[in-house]
């Protein structure tokens, strides 16, 4: 099964499954796990900022992030397509109790000018906005990159607007690989920010916090207090080391991958909504009523959001499987019955 759902689907290769067996460890929740402490230090050294924390997963960062920066009541600015807003749940509302004030933009992204009219200094009748949210890159726009002088623009707004700002870096490494910025200028412009490593990093669990070190005080008391608290932890950082040893710079493969792949679905006649993708997605659109039930039954799989189609390239997906899938794609669409109509595709 060639499976593009999504880039969380890989699985860790042999060499990380020996560095996971071969782990040091200790007690992660008493900050005496000496791999997790190792994982931390690379993360600050490579972001830039002064304390770091291990996390299970990417939605408790960015939920414990908006509960240290906002207050109860406050407002929050996020693109309207953000993870934050479409896939967690409404985790902020409910952890932080704040209020989540989309803002428009193509490419999931926004204008200085968008966080300046909505940022609001609190009346009576509306809340204070505390802090911006951005996405690097942004999922739902299709693996779309912030360029580092549009970040620095909305960034400065929100700085003259008095807010704080947290990057949800989930892939925050593919923009550092496929547009040649260190991870540090990104961060740079931001107060808070995490990686996941259990997307293209090929891990199976973790993602890491960061900030100043007032920040991660609060939000380590925050991660006790939803459960996050972890023992020997070292078995999943061990994975994340490795994984920064070894895959960050592989993921140009994965790039190239989704350029191939956009390219034979164009020649194949579909609606490719992304045609030159800037990472590893590819969001399309096709007029068959079986379209992923046809493929699934032919060995591949690719995942529905709301009305299109999201294939996305990994670790464990080469130029053949590429290959593989296109030719599968097309013999669906030439095997579909006359009169086929599109069908609407929700979360799976």
């Amino acid at each position: 099964m060639i499976d593009l759902r999504s880039d969380t689907l890989t699985r860790p290769t042999a060499a990380m499954r020996a560095a996971i067996a071969a782990a040091e460890v200790g007690d992660e929740q008493r900050g005496e796990d000496p791999t997790v402490n190792a994982l931390l230090r690379r993360v600050c050294e490579l972001t830039g900022k002064e304390a770091a924390l291990f996390l299970p997963g990417g939605t408790m960062a960015n939920n414990i992030a908006v509960a240290v920066h906002a207050r109860s009541g406050e407002a929050v600015l996020a693109h309207h397509d953000a993870h934050l807003i479409r896939s967690e749940s409404a985790g902020p509302v409910v952890l932080a109790r704040v209020l989540i004030d989309a803002l428009d933009g193509a490419d999931g992204h926004f204008t200085p000018e968008d966080v300046t009219r909505r940022a609001a200094r609190g009346t009576l009748y509306e809340p204070r906005t505390a802090l911006l949210c951005v996405e690097q890159t942004h999922n739902f726009a299709g693996g779309t990159i912030w360029p580092l002088h549009e970040l620095q623009a909305v960034t400065d707004a929100a700085r003259d607007a008095g807010l704080a700002i947290h990057m949800d870096g989930a892939r925050l490494l593919n923009a550092v690989v496929a547009a040649g910025t260190p991870a540090s200028d990104y961060c740079a412009l931001v107060d808070s920010v995490w990686l996941c490593f259990t997307k293209g990093l090929g891990a199976p669990i973790g993602a890491v916090l960061a900030g100043d070190a007032d920040f991660i005080e609060r939000a380590r008391a925050l991660k006790h207090m939803v459960g996050g608290a972890l023992r020997q932890a070292g078995i999943a950082a061990a994975a994340c080391v490795y994984a920064l040893d070894h895959h960050v710079e592989r993921l140009a493969e994965d790039h190239a991958h989704a350029r191939r792949l956009a390219d034979g679905l164009l020649e194949l006649g579909l609606d490719v909504h992304t045609p030159d993708p800037q990472t590893n997605m590819v969001f399309f659109s096709a007029d068959h009523g079986d379209f992923l039930g046809a493929l699934e039954r032919r060995g591949v799989r690719i995942g529905p959001v709301g009305d299109r189609l999201r294939a996305v390239t990994h670790l464990d997906v080469d130029t053949s499987d590429i290959d593989h899938a296109i030719a599968v794609v097309g013999d669906v669409l030439s095997s579909a019955p006359e009169g086929a109509h599109g069908q609407r595709y929700e979360y799976g």
